[in-house]
């Protein structure tokens, strides 16, 4: 009874292992493109004012308030005159209108907040803004679906592709690598000029998420300085402490 039981046990052990590693392997290994993140006040600005036009219509970004965008170089003046749509109180959060059953049923599911997508994102797939940044760039026209776009980070995705006119009409074919995508109809932008809107984008998704990473880091390499010059003369004095003693 006891070697039979601890057979099972053994194959069972064999089995959890086994099918978590079948299933990766089966799996199409998901490609992402490298996002060129700058935490740059232009880039900031021009992504803060992509992501107001396109993105804040459908999808809120609560946990950041309207008077922190003054961190990224811009005044007061220009947040009230050109980013803010949804209230007149520049200490409000950058909130939508839209309610979560509307978006549900116009969408099949409600738009999420974005004040931490590419956090989320990194946590499912190691890096949130070559994710998103590949994400942006992925729609192609596809007329099966409800929205008449579809995506290949994220196959039949609800979201229709907001920044088709900057991009333009991609379409879809099976390459040598899987599926790939063709420019059909130029939109107002040249792929450089939306690969680099994009890129800015993204960046502002990026630094949504933590907008005092910029300060973290900072403060956290003068502090390995300082650890580290204490060292030295903490070891200093030990040395001069115990020279007689030895």
């Amino acid at each position: 009874m006891k070697v039979s039981a601890m057979k099972f046990v053994k194959r069972l052990a064999a089995a959890i292992l086994f099918v978590p590693a079948l299933a990766m392997a089966s799996g199409e290994e998901l490609h992402l493109d490298k996002a060129p993140v700058s935490m740059d006040g232009a880039s900031l600005q021009h992504g803060a004012k992509l992501f107001v036009n396109y993105c804040l219509n459908c999808h809120g970004a609560s946990y950041l308030r309207y008077n922190r965008l003054e961190e990224i170089g811009l005044s007061e003046t220009m947040i009230k005159d050109n980013l803010m749509f949804t209230t007149d109180k520049i200490g409000e959060q950058m909130k939508i209108a839209m309610r979560r059953d509307d978006g549900k049923q116009w969408f099949g599911a409600a738009p999420p907040d974005l004040s931490l997508i590419a956090r989320s994102r990194a946590s499912e797939f190691g890096s949130g803004a070559d994710w998103l940044y590949t994400y942006l760039r992925g729609f192609y026209r596809d007329e099966t679906r409800p929205t008449g776009w579809n995506n290949t980070v994220f196959p039949n995705v609800g979201m229709p592709h907001v920044l088709w006119q900057l991009q333009g009409d991609q379409m879809a074919k099976e390459g040598e690598h899987g599926v790939e995508l063709e420019l059909a109809k130029p939109g107002t932008m040249t792929t450089e000029e939306y690969d680099k809107a994009v890129g800015d984008l993204v960046s502002y998704l990026v630094w949504m998420g933590e907008p005092v990473a910029e300060k973290r880091k900072a403060i956290g390499m003068w502090v390995l300085i300082f650890l580290a010059g204490m060292f030295v003369l903490s070891y200093a004095l030990k040395k001069n402490y115990w020279r007689d003693i030895h």
